[in-house]
């Protein structure tokens, strides 16, 4: 009985909907054809490259087209011990990944946007080397993809209030 009742809620409330001007963030008029448009540049190191390869895989950066707007970033990565053994070291470690970037057009040179971000992700300290290498490295593409998302997100938001002038 619920379900009926409800799909005939939706039904009759998607006209308003349509009505209040409301447009996905991602669709056609929307910003997808700008986000695509952004070729990001990312600092040297192992970081800075799967920070590059997570922008370009959730902007959608298509290849075949010269870019619009070029992404620069300053990449800073700290690594904190938190939590401590009864023989004092640590159990835990904190990860910090900050960018600086700037949006920059590329047929003017002039700087569309700039803005800082950052993200934080933890792992455990492992007693095998090998271990605390993967643990270590798992943080960093756990870090530099949650950071591109939250760059993704400062681009949409840019791009769907300003239409990327």
């Amino acid at each position: 009985m619920r379900g009926p009742f409800l799909a005939v809620a939706l039904l009759l409330l998607s006209p308003l909907l349509a009505g209040c001007g409301f447009t996905p963030l991602y669709a056609t008029p929307g910003v997808s054809p700008g986000l695509s448009a952004v070729e990001s540049i990312a600092p040297e190191g192992r970081t800075g490259f799967l920070l590059r390869q997570a922008l370009d895989d959730v902007l959608a950066r298509n290849e075949a087209l010269p870019p619009a707007y070029r992404l620069t970033m300053d990449l800073r990565e700290t690594r904190t011990p938190r939590g401590r053994r009864a023989d004092a070291t640590a159990s835990r470690y904190e990860l910090v990944l900050r960018a600086n970037w700037k949006l920059t057009r590329v047929a003017t040179g002039t700087v569309a946007l700039e803005g800082s971000t950052s993200t934080e992700v933890t792992f455990d300290r492992a007693d095998q080397p090998y271990s605390a290498i993967v643990a270590n490295q798992d943080a960093q593409s756990r870090a530099a993809s949650e950071l591109a998302r939250k760059i993704q997100l400062q681009l949409a938001d840019w791009m769907a209030r300003t239409g990327g002038q």
